[in-house]
């Protein structure tokens, strides 16, 4: 008898180590890597670049799901280090691809900088009121894809393409980047539509027009506006 409940007892303590052994397994699956994520499809993280070739395969057919909760342990804050990262390389391609899908567009040319989407187009039309919807359409389908935070730029000058491709080969920690972006961003405003107003708090490029609401000293690339002077006249009519 003895023995028999020795047994059971071992047995028992065993089962229930492989339970808590379970439970922390399926606790650090469900609040993996920084500890507060809870993911639908292969729990991955908010935005994880490898997923797009997981498997071998393109994944867009799934939806994107994520659920954040407060870290099962205490004082463990939520990581926001990788919150806003984007694959810049990947967001140009998708918003040439979606350009030059449009009706008007035929060549397509995206740089996506630290906070500016520049793009240098080709179009058939040569009219104020044409030229002004295509510049339209681009910059609204860009904002499309974009972080909110993001201004868009657009030309149809096809001698500014050569300056956007330019800068294609420097990076945020180039000597002079900023300068070189402003130049090219001024003759954009300068030689093409914008479009119209995104808000009635937004200029036709996303920039805020109060003051009150102006980019703060911490932002990576705070825009000249004394070097920038808009001369597309472009229309102010919000949709």
């Amino acid at each position: 008898m003895n023995k028999f409940i020795l047994g059971t007892t071992v047995l028992s303590i065993a089962l229930i180590g492989t339970a808590c052994d379970g439970i922390d397994t399926a606790n650090e699956e469900m609040f993996h890597n920084n500890g507060n994520t809870i993911n639908v499809n292969d729990r991955e993280d908010l935005y994880n670049e490898n997923s797009w070739t997981k498997k071998g395969a393109h994944r867009g057919e799934d939806f994107g799901y994520v659920r954040q909760q407060k870290s099962p342990t205490g004082g463990q804050t939520i990581s926001t280090k990788d919150m806003y990262s984007i694959n810049r390389e990947q967001v140009a391609d998708t918003i040439s691809k979606m350009s030059v899908s449009l009706p008007d567009v035929k060549d397509c040319s995206t740089l996506v900088t630290d906070e500016e989407v520049l793009i240098s187009y080709v179009t058939d039309k040569k009219d104020k009121d044409g030229r002004f919807e295509v510049a339209d359409q681009v910059k609204k389908t860009a904002m499309s894809v974009i972080p909110r935070w993001y201004h868009v730029y657009v030309t149809d000058d096809k001698s500014l393409m050569r300056n956007v491709e330019n800068l294609a080969k420097m990076d945020s920690d180039s000597r002079n980047a900023n300068t070189a972006i402003d130049d090219t961003i001024n003759l954009m405003l300068q030689d093409s539509p914008q479009g119209r107003n995104v808000d009635a708090g937004e200029n036709p490029n996303g920039e805020m027009t109060s003051e009150k609401y102006e980019m703060q000293d911490d932002d990576v690339h705070k825009i000249n506006k004394d070097r920038q002077k808009r001369k597309d006249n472009t229309d102010n009519m919000v949709d």
